[in-house]
C-alpha cells in the first residue's frame, strides 16, 4: 500500500493554485476540466515530480467540510503538514512573500513547527525535523 494522492480543501481553484504554486512552492502538475467549471488540479514537491499528490479539492457545497475547517481555525489545529529542510529559512522566505502565520517556528522536541494560513480556509504546519 502507498499513499499517491491526498488532498486539501478549498474553496477557489486560482486563488489555492496561486498560492500553493506561488507561494508555498509546489508545482502544478494535473489541471483537468471536470466539466460545469469544475476542475481536478493537482500539485507536487518539485523536488519530488513523481512523489505525492496533493489536490485542491473544493469544498464549495459540502456544509460538513465547511464546518470542519472552521472549527479546526478556531481551535489553531493545521489540516495538513508538509515537512520542510529549516524552518526558520521557510518562514522568512513566506513571511516575504505575504503569507500569514498563526504561529511562528516553535521548537517542539524534536521538531520545529510553524503555522500559516493558506487563504483558503485552513491552517497548514510547516515542520523540521532536527537532526539528532
Amino acid at each position: 500500500m502507498k499513499i499517491r494522492l491526498t488532498s486539501v480543501s478549498i474553496d477557489d481553484y486560482d486563488r489555492a493554485l496561486d498560492f500553493y504554486t506561488g507561494k508555498l512552492g509546489f508545482v502544478k502538475k494535473r489541471d483537468i476540466p471536470l466539466g460545469e467549471g469544475a476542475r481536478w488540479i493537482t500539485v507536487v514537491s518539485p523536488e519530488e515530480p513523481n512523489g505525492t499528490e496533493l489536490v485542491l479539492e473544493p469544498n464549495a457545497g459540502y456544509p460538513a467540510m465547511k464546518a470542519l475547517k472552521e472549527a479546526l481555525v478556531r481551535d489553531g489545529i493545521p489540516f495538513t503538514a508538509f515537512q520542510v529542510d529549516d524552518a526558520h529559512a521557510e518562514y522568512e522566505r513566506l513571511k516575504a512573500l505575504g503569507v500569514e502565520f498563526t504561529m511562528e517556528p516553535t521548537h517542539m522536541g524534536d521538531t520545529i513547527i510553524a503555522i500559516l494560513d493558506d487563504t483558503c480556509g485552513n491552517l497548514i504546519q510547516i515542520y523540521q525535523v532536527k537532526a539528532s
